[in-house]
C-alpha cells in the first residue's frame, strides 16, 4: 500500500520535528506505528520534505540515505531529536544526556558531508544545493536551541507528534487542527453523547 506524504505528514513546523514524527503515537507504545520501517519511505519522505521545508532550507534537495549505514545513522539521529526535545517539552529542558547524544551523532553526520559543503540553513530564496537528510535534520534541530524557539516545541496530545507553534500567543493546541484537532472534537462530541444516553437510561 502506497503511503502519501502529505501536507499533514510535515505538521511539526521544521525538518527535524518532522523527521521524528515518522513514528505515530510515540507515548502509546501498543500503538505505535514507524513510518520507516519499509526503507522505501524514506526516499519517499526525503523527497516530500525537499517540497515542504522550501521555507526552511530554499531549494535545496535533501539526499537520502542510500547504504545500510547511512539508513542507520537517520534513524539514531532520529531517535536522537525525539529524545531530546520530547524531554524538553515534558519539563527536563535541553537535558545533558539527551543533548550530547544529539551533538556526537551530528557532529558525526556533519563530518561525513563534502568538504565544500555549505552548511548553514540557506535563504529561502536560494536555489540549488544538496545535503544529507540526516545532517540537514540535525542542523535543523540546532536551531531550536534558543529559548524562545524552544518553548515553542509542544506535543500534540491525539498523535504524540512534536510541533513548533508558531501562533503569536502559543495557544495552538494541535500538531494539525484539520486532523488531530477534528478527531478530538469528534471524541469528545461521541464520549458526551454516550454519557447522555447512558444518564437517560438510569
Amino acid at each position: 500500500m502506497t503511503f502519501e506524504w502529505n501536507a499533514h505528514r510535515f505538521s511539526g513546523g521544521v525538518l527535524a520535528l518532522d523527521l521524528a514524527n515518522t513514528v505515530v503515537f510515540r507515548e502509546s507504545p501498543e500503538r505505535s506505528l514507524d513510518r520507516f520501517s519499509d526503507p522505501a519511505e524514506v526516499t519517499r519522505f526525503a523527497a516530500a520534505a525537499a517540497d515542504f521545508r522550501q521555507g526552511e532550507w530554499g531549494n535545496v534537495k535533501f539526499r537520502p540515505p542510500l547504504s545500510e549505514r547511512e539508513i542507520t545513522g537517520l534513524i539514531d539521529m532520529r531517535e536522537a531529536i525525539n529524545r531530546l526535545f520530547r524531554t524538553a517539552v515534558h519539563g527536563g529542558g535541553l537535558s545533558p544526556a539527551p543533548l550530547s547524544e544529539f551533538l556526537r551523532l551530528g557532529s558525526k553526520l556533519v563530518g561525513d558531508e563534502p568538504g565544500d559543503q555549505a552548511l548553514a540553513l540557506p535563504r529561502p530564496s536560494r536555489d540549488g544545493g544538496r545535503i544529507s537528510l540526516a545532517a540537514a535534520s540535525f542542523l535543523s534541530g540546532v536551531r531550536l536551541f534558543e529559548p524562545l524557539r524552544l518553548e515553542r516545541i509542544k506535543v500534540c496530545p491525539n498523535c504524540h507528534w512534536l510541533y513548533f507553534d508558531e501562533s503569536r500567543n502559543r495557544s495552538r493546541r494541535w500538531c494539525d487542527m484539520n486532523v488531530c484537532g477534528n478527531r478530538a472534537k469528534a471524541r469528545r462530541y461521541y464520549d458526551r453523547n454516550a454519557k447522555q444516553m447512558g444518564s437517560g437510561h438510569g
